[in-house]
């Protein structure tokens, strides 16, 4: 199950990371039987690759990897001053009520943790913040999100989407009982980066954005 490459320069590669493949191996000097993006595409490309940031292993979408040591430096910083902008695509429940308050632009903000499997609200948490908007629904009526997350908690995104009323399509582990609507995994799917605020971008022939074609029919709000 190797990857579609969406973008490759001599400095930088993006890729489409299938659901239910590791983003990076998961700790070292573990055996573990399970597929790899980051070993995958360096398998591919016979050279070694650096990883930047992680999506989880359920959820599908664009992962950036640096090609040299200078540009993992440097879009290592991007990640940390939060200069990449990161929007997600997910499924869930219908909305039943209050359709306008959702459809608005929504900013939720909350303190998390990561426990041995879930993320928790806790007093002594980091500050979490997400910005969150229905956009519309699916051919067969599961309203359709659009996520960015402004921090980058463990599993921040799906918290959320639970704590709101509205856990993503087959998401059992935040209490979802629906089917996953995007393929394997849960239906959570990373589908732009924008990195037009990132410093020295130009130094390395980089791109304004990078984004994936939606994989759902949407009937407008």
């Amino acid at each position: 199950m190797t990857p579609d490459i969406i973008f490759q320069n001599s400095h930088f590669l993006i890729i489409d990371k299938p659901a239910e493949v590791l983003s990076v191996p998961s700790r070292a000097g573990i055996k573990d039987p399970r597929p790899v993006a980051g070993i995958l595409m360096q398998d591919l490309l016979g050279k070694k690759i650096y990883p930047v940031h992680r999506i989880d292993e359920d959820v599908s979408g664009l992962l950036l990897f640096a090609l040299t040591a200078d540009a993992h430096r440097t879009a290592n910083q991007w990640f940390e001053k939060h200069e990449v902008l990161k929007t997600y695509e997910a499924l869930s429940l219908p909305i039943s009520s209050d359709r306008e308050k959702w459809t608005a632009p929504q900013h939720w903000t909350c303190k998390l943790m990561r426990g041995k499997k879930r993320a928790y609200e806790a007093e002594f948490g980091k500050e979490s913040s997400t910005r969150a908007q229905c956009v519309g629904e699916s051919h067969d009526g599961r309203s359709v999100w659009h996520l960015q997350p402004l921090t980058g908690r463990s599993h921040q995104l799906r918290y959320e989407m639970t704590r709101h009323g509205f856990p993503i399509d087959g998401d059992s582990l935040y209490a979802s009982q629906m089917p996953v609507r995007l393929g394997a995994g849960i239906s959570l799917r990373a589908v732009r980066l924008d990195f037009s605020g990132c410093q020295k971008r130009d130094r390395f022939d980089f791109p304004t954005e990078i984004q994936l074609p939606s994989i759902i029919t949407i009937k407008k709000n």
